[in-house]
């Protein structure tokens, strides 16, 4: 196809009367529209709940085991008295 039978082609489509819609898809749309919503809101809110969570789980673990600190030395007795 060349440009100019593109063009012939794209003005026949729009130049014929668009198809009829029925009657009752705007309310399914917008109920559909709205579920969609809500499960991106829930779904958002989880995802938060789950990250403050894991923040929770770390803190207590971090303040429970104590990661920073050196473990003591179990081979060697620590000197003292030198």
């Amino acid at each position: 196809m060349n440009q100019r039978e593109r063009e012939a082609a794209v003005r026949r489509i729009l130049e014929q009367a668009p198809p009829p819609v029925p009657p009752d898809l705007y309310a399914d749309v917008v109920r559909r529209g709205g579920r969609m919503l809500r499960r991106g809101t829930v779904a958002r809110r989880l995802l938060w709940l789950l990250l403050f969570a894991a923040a929770v789980a770390f803190v207590v673990w971090a303040t429970t085991a104590r990661p920073w600190v050196e473990p003591p030395s179990e081979t060697t007795p620590p000197l003292r008295g030198w």
